[in-house]
C-alpha cells in the first residue's frame, strides 16, 4: 500500500483561526498533528523523530514536545500544517482484510479498498478483524470517532453471524445473559434467529459496546464456531446495497445521526 502524503499548504489568517477544540491548551506535538486531522498520531511521531517538523522556525524531535493548540505555527517539510476538510465515508470490508494503516507481516490492509481515491489522510473508526466484513467508518474527526467508539455512549453495532450449529430458544437466551470469559463478561444486547438450514444457522446480533473479538469469544465460550461474521449496520446506518470492496462518502444526516461533528 502506498502511504498518501497529506495536503499542505501556507496558512491564511482564517485558516489559521480554524484550529480544534481544546484551544489554548498544551498538547504532544504528534497529538496535534493527529487532531488536527493530517495524519495518525504514529505517522506524526515517525515525520517529527525524522526532524520534517517545526514549531516557531524550530526543528522538534520528541513527539511529545508541548504546544500550545491554536498558537504554534507548526510546519512540515517547510510548508504550514493545514486541517483539511472533514471526511467521514463508509466502506463494506471484504473478508482478509486486516483494518490498520501498515501490517507488519506484509498483508493487505483495509486500505486496498481506498486507492486511487485522493482522500485526505482518514482512520478507521473502530475494528473488524481480519475474517470479518461489512460495515467498517472511516473519518479524519478524531473526536467524532471517540465518540462513535465509546463504549458508554456509541451507537449499537448489528451483525449477521453464520454458524455451525442450530440453536435453541436456551442457546440465545444464554448470549443475552453472557457468560464470563478471560476475566470479562460477554454478553449479546440482542439475539435472535435469522434463518436456519440443516447444519448451521444465521443469527442477528446487536452489540452495544465492542470489545476485541467479543461475539466469536462469546459464542466460543459455548462450543460454536463462527463461519462468516458480517457487520451489517452501526446505528440507523445500515450497510445496505453497498458492494463488496466499495465505498461511498456519509450523508450529512447519517454522519450527524451518528454523533454530532466537531469539524468544518
Amino acid at each position: 500500500m502506498s502511504t498518501r502524503r497529506p495536503p499542505f499548504r501556507e496558512t491564511s489568517r482564517a485558516a489559521r483561526s480554524r484550529v480544534p477544540s481544546g484551544q489554548g491548551v498544551r498538547h504532544g506535538l504528534a497529538r496535534v498533528l493527529s487532531k488536527q486531522g493530517v495524519c495518525s498520531r504514529s505517522e506524526a511521531a515517525r515525520w517529527i523523530v525524522e526532524g520534517r517538523v517545526s514549531v516557531d522556525g524550530r526543528i522538534v524531535r520528541d513527539p511529545e514536545f508541548p504546544v500550545v493548540v491554536g498558537r504554534a505555527v507548526i510546519r512540515v517539510d517547510g510548508l504550514a500544517s493545514a486541517a483539511p476538510e472533514r471526511c467521514y465515508l463508509m466502506l463494506n470490508k471484504p473478508r482478509g482484510l486486516v483494518t490498520t494503516a501498515r501490517d507488519e507481516q506484509g498483508r493487505d490492509t483495509v486500505y486496498r479498498c481506498l486507492d486511487g481515491a485522493e482522500l485526505p489522510w482518514v482512520a478507521p473508526v473502530g475494528r473488524l478483524d481480519k475474517a470479518s466484513e461489512g460495515l467498517l467508518l472511516f473519518t479524519n474527526d478524531p473526536e467524532w470517532a471517540a465518540r462513535i467508539t465509546d463504549p458508554a455512549l456509541g451507537p449499537e453495532k448489528t451483525y449477521h453471524v453464520q454458524i455451525d450449529t442450530l440453536p435453541d430458544d436456551a442457546l440465545i437466551h444464554r448470549l443475552k445473559t453472557g457468560v464470563s470469559a478471560d476475566g470479562e463478561h460477554l454478553s449479546a444486547r440482542s439475539a435472535q434467529v435469522l434463518r436456519s438450514g440443516e447444519r448451521n444457522a444465521w443469527l442477528e446480533i446487536v452489540l452495544d459496546e465492542g470489545r476485541n473479538r467479543q461475539i466469536r469469544r462469546l459464542l466460543a465460550a459455548f462450543d460454536i464456531g463462527v463461519l462468516r461474521l458480517v457487520r451489517v449496520a452501526i446505528g440507523p446506518l445500515a450497510l445496505g446495497g453497498l458492494g463488496k470492496g466499495a465505498w461511498r462518502m456519509l450523508e450529512p444526516h447519517e454522519r450527524d445521526v451518528l454523533a454530532p461533528t466537531t469539524g468544518r
